[in-house]
């Protein structure tokens, strides 16, 4: 028998008994889909998340108080949360003394704010509202589209100006005419001065519903007592890490931090956001891909059994295929080629259900969607191996029968 005649062979078998079959399939279509379906929503939502939380320019770190996406445990929240503010003096400190640095901003912010056009349209409460030194614009990866930016004049004297985010002036300003409007906030009225470029969505939130005022003007206006995030821009690449370590000496001394003990703050950038979903996502993903083993473990019972009904139900066939002298190299191959084939049927759904299943996440999120190659030739090879595995057996049993016995088997 050749290959092609075997897997025709197999195929007929298992129309022969499609209920049973589909029955069967069911445990690995459900396997499948798990892994494939998880692990395309994990691809998505690390693209998403890749490029959304690039929310600092090339070569740039943020020192703040509290560290970002992290799940801290009650012992380490307790030994954090009485950390200190980072004071607009300390920040002021660090922005003197750099040498590593191209840019330093001072950045504090309010969450959820509405911002009233002077036509009196307004927007949704979901504005973020900085308080920003000049450069606080390209540390933050902001681009001026149409007017200015802050500048420090107009951080020196507080001035009511304010640079609105892409969403904002399209929800405020759909027709233009912007730069030189008024807007409000919170009863505090702002000309507008500048617009930013759009950087679209992440993560289903929107990277433009923000606006930006002189940093001491927000001070002023919501309270001094409050922490202050600083922003480094390394001068190069290859001076990141020099510079890493400078910021954190003089905010250290600033801060009076003594020798041997951990730092009172926290220094993220775009790639320790990352490393910290990706180490999130790793866990996630083991034991989405434990669960998902049971089930095939599960769905591999189910073929051993299916596959010896099939040869109890064959007897007699195998018992005449053996007279007129059929070997038993081709009874194995036939049967084990049942199992595979029945197995990468169930795989296919797995993976196309996986697939579509995981995507709803990027429709979701409005991202792009993504086919994981990697992952469908890994359910390829897991549904080949659960059927080499577990079609053994029944194949090794087909084959050892003996002919005289098979042919009076009713």
């Amino acid at each position: 028998m050749d290959f092609r005649e075997i897997i025709a062979i197999a195929l007929a078998a298992i129309r022969a008994n499609k209920l049973r079959s589909a029955l069967t399939l069911l445990g690995i279509v459900v396997g499948v889909f798990s892994i494939i379906g998880v692990m395309t929503a994990v691809g998505v939502l690390q693209n998403s998340i890749e490029s959304g939380l690039s929310v600092l320019g090339a070569h740039t770190f943020q020192i703040e108080k509290f560290p970002r996406m992290v799940n801290l445990s009650r012992k380490e929240w307790a030994r954090i949360r009485n950390r200190k503010n980072i004071s607009y003096e300390q920040a002021s400190l660090v922005e003197e003394k750099m040498t590593q640095a191209e840019y330093i901003g001072i950045e504090a912010y309010e969450q959820g704010k509405i911002v009233v056009g002077s036509d009196g349209e307004k927007t949704n409460p979901v504005v973020t509202f900085y308080g920003e030194t000049p450069d606080g614009f390209p540390t933050n990866n902001w681009t001026i589209q149409d007017g200015r930016s802050i500048t420090n004049d107009d951080v020196h004297h507080a001035r009511p100006v304010i640079v609105l985010g892409a969403n904002v002036v399209e929800r405020l300003f759909p027709r233009g005419g912007a730069v030189g409007s008024v807007v409000k906030v919170d009863g505090h009225r702002y000309t507008v001065i500048g617009t930013t470029e759009s950087r679209g969505s992440s993560m289903g939130g929107n990277q433009d519903y923000f606006t930006v005022i002189p940093l001491t003007l927000l001070m002023s206006q919501y309270g001094k007592e409050r922490t202050l995030n600083i922003m480094i821009r390394a001068k190069s690449a290859e001076v990141y890490d020099d510079a890493v370590e400078e910021a954190r000496f003089i905010l250290r001394a600033a801060r009076k931090v003594d020798p041997g003990e951990q730092d009172d703050f926290s220094i993220f950038s775009n790639d320790s956001l990352i490393d910290n979903f990706n180490s999130f996502t790793y866990y996630v993903k083991l034991g989405i891909g434990f669960i998902s083993f049971i089930s095939l473990l599960a769905a591999g019972v189910g073929i051993m059994n299916i596959m010896l009904v099939s040869v109890t139900e064959r007897t007699k066939e195998i018992g005449i295929r053996k007279a007129i002298g059929a070997r038993r190299r081709a009874i194995l191959m036939q049967f084990i080629a049942e199992a595979i084939v029945l197995c990468q049927i169930g795989g296919l759904v797995g993976i196309a259900l996986g697939i579509l299943g995981g995507n709803l996440i990027a429709l979701m999120f409005e991202v792009p969607a993504i086919f994981p190659v990697d992952w469908a030739l890994i359910g390829f090879a897991l549904c080949a191996f659960i059927g080499v595995a577990f079609g053994v057996y029944p194949a090794w049993k087909a084959a050892n029968l003996d002919p005289i016995e098979a042919l009076r088997y009713e």
